[in-house]
């Protein structure tokens, strides 16, 4: 470890003296708005005549499922002004099953553009999530986190929902849905002396989001460079209806999240994401929180290289933490771009992680062996991002409480994938 840190000095010292200066502007990272909503790598959706294809559905990779070839999208204006029809089908070539998703949308007010949809949906989902309805509307080109992600469950949900933007600022979302969960791990949750290893959900849901920074900032080469509005606040409650159409679970669930991104005249930058989760009620695993790992179980540094994500905690291990309360904190500074040539500019991020929480009755959760958060879990590292085609490396090293007795278990070691468009 001593040697790594000499190196790493050595290193940091070299590039530093070779970071561009604070006057060059990278034509890279601006655009102007009207270009932003053209390219498809921004908005998700590809156009074909009167169907926009949703790029999110063509291919993706996780570990039970193997490679997930699908086709989706959804009807533009050139069919129907007012209407949309949509869905997906996906198929996994290891898992050797079909997903499908189907519904519409109808538009019952322009101005607020106020949508109301309903879907039906036969797939899988990872267990732990706490998903944002309001931030399923942001499009990411690559989701580099899915590909390690081992623990799923199936469900078939009927949902619908009313969307709408009170103010260009303001996103939210209202959504009533009924799934039936099937377990794919061999879990089951034990509840009033009873044990489910299926079970019904009704839910009701509203979630908002508020974006009350919007910037468009004129750079030196006369691009105009688009902010998508910093600090973020991100807010959702949910609740289990139990008896509401042979809902099994009463459960209350809270959510709330700062994104926050601060940009520099010297162009460096810094993000802080702090998320606070909140459970309440009689809650199955697959419906409680994780602090989204994406560390393998395997043995070696070497047998855990992978793809690093955007926001995950790199060192911990998938299936490692549960909880019904947790609060996150994460902090990436990234420094201006280091100039060695028109072709080859890396970016230098240092990164800090830190996790907190605890589950109420562990002892309901049966068959996933699992810890929780009840002490401080921290790691920090480094990226060095854009080496060569948009690749770059990770590194990520786990102290404090969790450090684990193997040096070799607390250090994550990846490749990390910036495009950019």
């Amino acid at each position: 470890m001593r040697n790594f840190l000499i190196i790493f000095s050595l290193l940091l010292g070299y590039v530093v003296a070779a970071q561009e200066p604070a006057i060059k502007t990278e034509k890279d990272t601006t655009a102007s708005k009207k270009e932003q909503k053209k390219n498809p790598f921004n908005t998700g959706f590809y156009p074909i005549g009167f169907f926009d294809v949703d790029l999110r559905y063509l291919i993706k990779y996780n570990n039970y499922e193997g490679i997930r070839l699908g086709i989706g999208g959804i009807t533009n204006d050139r069919l129907l002004e007012n209407y949309k029809f949509g869905g997906y089908i996906a198929h996994g070539f290891k898992d050797h099953d079909f997903k499908f998703s189907l519904g519409g949308s109808a538009r019952i007010d322009k101005d607020t553009k106020t949508w109301v949809n309903l879907y039906y949906i036969d797939d899988i989902r990872e267990i732990g999530t706490f998903q944002y309805l309001t931030d399923a509307r942001v499009y990411s080109v690559f989701e580099p986190r899915l590909v390690n992600v081992t623990q799923f469950f199936k469900h078939r949900t009927w949902q619908a929902n009313i969307q709408s933007e009170f103010d260009p600022k303001i996103l939210s979302e209202f959504r009533i849905s009924h799934s039936n969960v099937e377990q794919i791990e061999n879990y089951t949750f034990i509840n009033d002396g009873k044990i489910y290893d299926g079970y019904e959900l009704g839910e009701i849901t509203a979630s908002i989001r508020i974006s009350p920074k919007k910037d468009f900032t004129t750079t030196n080469d006369g691009f105009v460079e688009y902010f998508d509005g910093s600090p973020k606040i991100s807010a959702q409650v949910t609740q289990g209806l139990k008896g509401i159409g042979g809902s099994d679970f009463n459960y209350t669930k809270f959510g709330l999240k700062l994104d926050y991104y601060i940009k520099r005249t010297d162009l460096s930058s810094t993000s802080i994401l702090l998320e606070g989760d909140y459970a309440i009620g009689d809650v199955p695993l697959t419906h409680l929180f994780h602090a989204y790992p994406n560390s393998p179980t395997k043995n070696t540094i070497l047998q855990r290289f992978s793809v690093a994500g955007r926001k995950s905690f790199e060192t911990m291990y998938f299936g490692e933490f549960f909880s019904d309360k947790l609060a996150t904190l994460q902090i990436k500074h990234s420094l201006r771009r280091f100039y060695f040539s028109d072709h080859f500019k890396p970016e230098l991020v240092i990164i800090t992680r830190h996790a907190i929480g605890n589950m109420e009755n562990p002892k309901k959760h049966t068959g996933i062996n699992f810890n929780t958060l009840d002490q401080f879990y921290s790691e920090s590292g480094f990226e060095l991002n854009k080496l060569i085609f948009g690749f770059g490396l990770s590194f990520a090293y786990r102290y404090g409480y969790y450090h684990l007795p193997d040096l070799e278990d607390n250090i994550s070691f990846k490749f990390t994938f910036y495009a950019t468009f």
